[in-house]
């Protein structure tokens, strides 16, 4: 059984605040397609958490914070300066810089071992378990020492989108409209790259910088799965960040595992399930959109073949075609199936006999306004672009699906002098 006492409800509260302030900042990060400059920012403060030590003597917070935080943006500028004025693709810089940084920080340790003395577990994995333990006075409130900290990163953030939010929402989609707009976005991506590297340095000790990127872009990458709109997105992404706190710290008691560590595992699962059954972009959802599309097409090609049958069947010859002649014909087996069962549904066939098809009144309208389009677009191609009489049949049976009651009637009036297809077909008439 799970004990729900104070410290646990410290531990979840510190986790939604850590990961509420890098899931906002990681949906512009995903936007602009530099999620990985998280990563970058979150393993090249190393150097700068060592030289804020060596400067100031001590391993109070102050120093170590400023002086990550210096590093964090110097990562940025310099990934930025390599892109803009040396040329050098984004990834590569982000390779370049963080790599280099990061070795810097590591030989700094190396030869200074005995003298930093840096929590690698504070500084890579965190001890969310711990930091309601260690408490500080906060307006007479005993707190988590990083509570207040992380508080006010969050509030920085929200304050920082709510200043900017025009701005990063142009800059995030069109930078090159922002910069014609008059806005400055280089500026803009200083900005948010120094509130990312505010943010990762003020996770260090819940969190720490691994956990952290995880919170920075799984949240939103989720998100961004489930809306296509900003401002949803932005709270989708602080509702899955509060989700991975609570479900991660359940089963962290559950399977006694490292708290920061789980709520990144849960966010993992959240992506996962968004990544199957989000509406839209869901694999599920593309899925089922391709076969019903499919199925569209199918019904629509099965009707106009019944219409192509009816005009070829010779005096006294049974009308329709069967179930087997139609799927021979299309060489769809299963998707014509259920063409049948929708074109059955729709009313637009009927089986006379039981057994061969035949159009409705309302499937021959419908399978009428299907070859009207085929053989206008056909002769378009003909008139207009001169193709040969071999190249116009594909195209216009792929597009004779997609084309509505305006766009066919503008092909007919550009094709006016026009009775019979290029094939020597006669162009139905008009049934709207």
């Amino acid at each position: 059984m799970i004990d729900f006492g104070l410290t646990a409800w410290w531990t979840i509260g510190v986790g939604v605040v850590v990961n509420s302030a890098c899931a906002i900042l990681g949906c512009f990060l995903v936007l602009r397609r530099m999620s990985m400059l998280g990563d970058a920012i979150s393993h090249a403060v190393l150097p700068g958490l060592v030289l804020a030590y060596l400067l100031a003597g001590r391993t109070s917070i102050i120093p170590l914070f400023t002086g990550a935080m210096a590093t964090g943006i110097l990562t940025a500028l310099l990934v930025q300066s390599l892109n803009r004025f040396g040329g050098v693709a984004e990834d590569a810089a982000l390779g370049i810089v963080f790599t280099s940084l990061f070795a810097i920080g590591v030989l700094l340790i190396s030869n200074f071992a005995s003298q930093v003395h840096i929590d690698v577990n504070c500084v890579l994995l965190g001890d969310l378990d711990t930091v309601p333990l260690l408490r500080a006075n906060w307006y007479g409130v005993q707190v988590p020492r990083v509570f207040p900290r992380m508080l006010i990163a969050l509030a920085a953030v929200v304050l920082f989108v709510a200043l900017f939010w025009k701005e990063l929402k142009i800059a995030s989609f069109d930078p090159a409209l922002a910069t014609a707009m008059g806005l400055s976005a280089v500026l803009i991506h200083y900005l948010l790259m120094g509130m990312t590297a505010v943010v990762s340095v003020a996770a260090f000790e819940a969190v720490g910088s691994v956990i952290s990127v995880a919170m920075l872009i799984v949240p939103a990458a989720t998100a961004q799965l489930l809306t296509d709109r900003l401002n949803r997105m932005i709270l989708f992404s602080v509702a899955i960040a509060v989700v991975s706190s609570v479900v991660g710290f359940l089963l962290a008691k559950t399977f006694k595992a490292n708290a920061a560590g789980m709520m990144g595992v849960a966010a993992g699962l959240q992506f996962a399930a968004a990544v199957v059954f989000a509406p839209r972009h869901g694999l599920l959802s593309k899925a089922w959109n391709a076969l019903a599309l499919a199925t569209r097409i199918a019904a629509e090609d099965l009707a106009a073949l019944l219409y192509r049958a009816d005009e070829i069947r010779p005096a006294g010859a049974v009308a329709g075609l069967t179930a087997g002649e139609m799927t021979e014909t299309l060489g769809r087996g299963f998707v014509v199936r259920l063409a049948l069962q929708r074109l059955r549904r729709r009313g637009w066939v009927q089986q006379p006999d039981g057994r061969r098809y035949t159009l409705s009144s309302t499937g021959r309208r419908k399978a009428e306004s299907l070859v009207r389009t085929h053989r206008l677009w056909e002769t378009y191609l003909m008139e207009h672009f001169h193709l040969p009489l071999d190249h116009v049949h594909a195209p216009a049976e792929r597009i004779e699906h997609f084309i509505g009651p305006e766009l066919q009637q503008r092909l007919a009036d550009s094709v006016a002098e026009s009775a019979l297809d290029p094939h020597g077909r006669e162009i139905p008439k008009s049934t709207e």
